[in-house]
């Protein structure tokens, strides 16, 4: 038997720590795109009571299931409307998503496989960030990868439990992002049963109790769909009535954004270049691993069903006209898994092994600089603590790279490690928290907690703050001139693009504030550089209305 790559004590030594970089993640505050959006779906549902419908800023909310939504809204119950609450279930789904990789693993190569695919899994960048910046994609992947355990197991060895969950693991992940929660898994078994050329399990009776299934647990949100949308046919979305809610999370809803109907451009090299800073600091090790898998691909040498799911999504992505770096989470353990293959296989290569190590030393420079630039450049970090680890952290570098007496091998595996884990912590306890000062929303509830009563605040038409909303708790209300009441003083919450049109309304106001406001998710050039900075932000204003002239 071969001797592990790593020890038990060195393994969990890495896994403590990014779990601490995960923990970290938790705190960092929501950003005014999806995150904080999607939070706001599941404060109506906390503060109104209502989980049947699906409402945001706009109105009737159609382009999600409900899954996200519930967990959240649940768990703002135990532990409050916080940053922590709404990641809260994302971070418990992904630490299944990372023991399913090392479950997958395991089934498809060895025990060592699978740890250190976990282990590329979670130190990979798309991955942290999906638990920083929370979307459906962490809960998503968890789920998709769970499936494709269950079902591997069950081609495997026939049991009827693993049928059960995978069609529990199907229906979690469709009612979190629709059909890529259901595709995958399937496109995964396909390719597992091609490569074991086990025909007859397309005629196993089983399959059928996994479809009943999984309509069972889908029928919560079906039944949700038709409640708030088939029985209002007056309802419109997007210029349309009479939409059947069932039809469209059925049928229609992965296809929408398939074909671009949200006005997005595709970008036929969007995949490649995207996937190699997102999965940093493997990207590159994984396109050489997939290149290698893919040559040996017919001869069946290796497993097919990670090389085809990481195929699949490769091309759905790439021809999309709906493209965003936040999908790719989901291809992280499928790469994972046949480059930890593909580096194990190194063992008795010692020129490969030289070889990729000063590749991957390269990969670790470069995320070293980067670190090194963002931390004394871009903010000019002070926070002593910060400093007196990064100067630990270049130690600790040195003595990877030079000193200890690991070999080249291990060394190819520590080294990236380690400087992924600096970048991340630096990210989430030093960076962000500095690039949300210049997103207003919560910063703006702190100025006046205590001052504003905001269940009295109301936006400008085609205003928005999805954060002041979330941490203000309370229910965006938009200004309607003939209809807003003005027996009482309110408070108006307006842009600098709407200044012009707010002083020519005639309000009589008494308190004002305002704070500098940047929409951080869209970073510029004149942004980025510290001098032009200031120059880049616009301010948001929130004026207390006495009366109307």
């Amino acid at each position: 038997m071969d001797t592990p790559l790593f020890s038990r004590r060195i393994s969990f030594f890495l896994f403590s720590f990014l779990g601490l970089i995960y923990f970290s993640g938790l705190f960092v505050p929501l950003m005014d795109n999806d995150a904080a959006h999607h939070a706001n779906i599941a404060l109506r549902m906390y503060l109104t009571g209502d989980y049947l419908n699906l409402i945001d800023h706009n109105g009737d909310y159609l382009d999600k299931p409900h899954f996200l939504f519930w967990t959240s809204a649940l768990s703002y119950h135990l532990f409050g409307v916080t940053s922590f609450a709404y990641k809260f279930p994302s971070f418990l789904f992904t630490l299944l998503g990372l023991f399913s990789v090392y479950g997958l693993g395991k089934e498809l190569y060895n025990k060592e496989t699978g740890l250190l695919a976990a282990l590329v899994t979670a130190s990979s960048c798309c991955f942290v960030l999906a638990n920083s910046d929370v979307r459906m994609d962490a809960i998503l992947t968890a789920c998709v990868v769970f499936s494709v355990w269950q079902l591997v197991f069950f081609v495997n060895y026939k049991k009827t439990l693993s049928i059960v969950l995978a069609s529990l693991g199907l229906a979690v992940g469709f009612a979190t992002k629709s059909h890529v929660g259901l595709i995958t898994p399937l496109v995964a078994l396909l390719f597992y049963i091609l490569y074991k050329k086990a025909w007859s399990l397309f005629l196993n009776p089983k399959w059928l109790l996994l479809v009943f299934l999984f309509f069972v647990f889908i029928s919560p949100v079906l039944f949700c769909y038709y409640q708030q949308f088939n029985l209002h046919p007056e309802k419109i979305i997007r210029g349309k009535s009479n939409i059947n809610g069932v039809e469209y999370l059925l049928f229609k809803i992965s296809a929408e954004r398939f074909q671009g109907k949200f006005g997005t451009e595709s970008d036929p090299f969007f995949f490649f270049h995207s996937f190699l800073w997102s999965f940093s600091p493997w990207g590159v090790l994984a396109f050489l691993s997939f290149f290698k898998r893919f040559s040996v691909f017919i001869n069946r040498k290796k497993e097919w069903l990670t090389i085809g799911v990481f195929l699949f999504l490769l091309i759905i992505i790439s021809f999309s006209k709906y493209q965003l770096p936040h999908y790719l989470p989901l291809v992280a353990p499928w790469a994972a898994l046949f480059t930890v293959d593909f580096f194990l296989s190194l063992k008795t290569k010692p020129v490969a092994v030289k070889t990729v190590f000063y590749l991957q030393l390269f990969v670790s420079l470069v995320l070293f600089v980067l670190t090194v630039l963002l931390l004394f450049w871009l903010f000019s970090e002070k926070n002593l603590f910060l400093l007196v680890l990064f100067l630990l952290f270049f130690f600790l570098f040195f003595y990877f790279v030079f000193l200890n007496p690991h070999s080249f091998l291990q060394k190819s595996f520590l080294v990236p490690v380690c400087v992924s884990i600096f970048l991340y912590f630096y990210l989430n306890t030093s960076f962000y928290p500095n690039l949300l000062r210049y997103q207003s929303g919560k910063q703006l509830v702190e100025q006046v907690r205590g001052t504003v009563n905001f269940n009295e605040v109301y936006f400008w038409k085609n205003v928005y703050s999805s954060s002041f909303s979330f941490y203000s708790a309370s229910l965006r209300k938009e200004y309607v001139s003939n209809e807003t009441k003005h027996n009482n003083p309110f408070w108006l919450f307006f842009d600098a693009k709407n200044k012009t049109a707010v002083d020519a309304a005639g309000f009589v106001f008494g308190r004002r504030f305002s704070i500098n406001d940047y929409e951080i998710t869209r970073l510029k050039k004149d942004f980025i550089f510290p001098k032009s900075r200031t120059a880049s932000l616009s301010p948001v204003f929130l004026y207390e209305v006495l009366e109307k002239k």
